[in-house]
């Protein structure tokens, strides 16, 4: 698939990738999360972690390469934000396969409302018992 091919709400192939991979990894989840609504230093980050300073950096590139996460440098110090704008665009390709998942929770659904149907009918009659036959030897 060319870069021409795609929708707008698409995103290339690349783009996917990297932000798949990076939200593969817990630290970098709880990275997210703790940037969701605020500003953090890097520090600030590191703090619930018991890793490095150094390992919560490197965390931080990978989230940046994948668009997830900008850094404002002042100095030495290093202010992170959240970008959702990547998760937008993996939910969207996300989105996209939901209609087979749709099929099957409708299909669900109609076993739930045929097993309720039965129960509120009653009990069944019973079912006539077959006779055993010996297996001759």
């Amino acid at each position: 698939m060319s870069t021409s091919d795609l929708t707008p709400e698409e995103p290339d192939t690349a783009t996917l990738d990297r932000v798949f991979a990076a939200l593969a990894d817990p630290v970098r989840r709880a990275i997210l999360r703790r940037l969701d609504g605020r500003d953090l230093l890097v520090s600030e980050l590191a703090e619930p972690f018991a890793i490095s300073l150094q390992a919560v950096s490197r965390h931080i590139q990978v989230l940046v390469r994948a668009g997830l996460v900008s850094q404002e440098r002042t100095g030495r110090i290093s202010r992170c934000r959240l970008d959702a704008g990547p998760i937008y665009q993996a939910a969207v390709w996300v989105n996209h396969y939901s209609k087979y998942w749709q099929a099957q929770f409708d299909t669900l659904a109609a076993w739930l409302d045929e097993i309720e149907r039965r129960k509120a009918a009653g009990p069944a009659a019973p079912r006539p018992r077959l006779k055993r036959t010996r297996r001759r030897a």
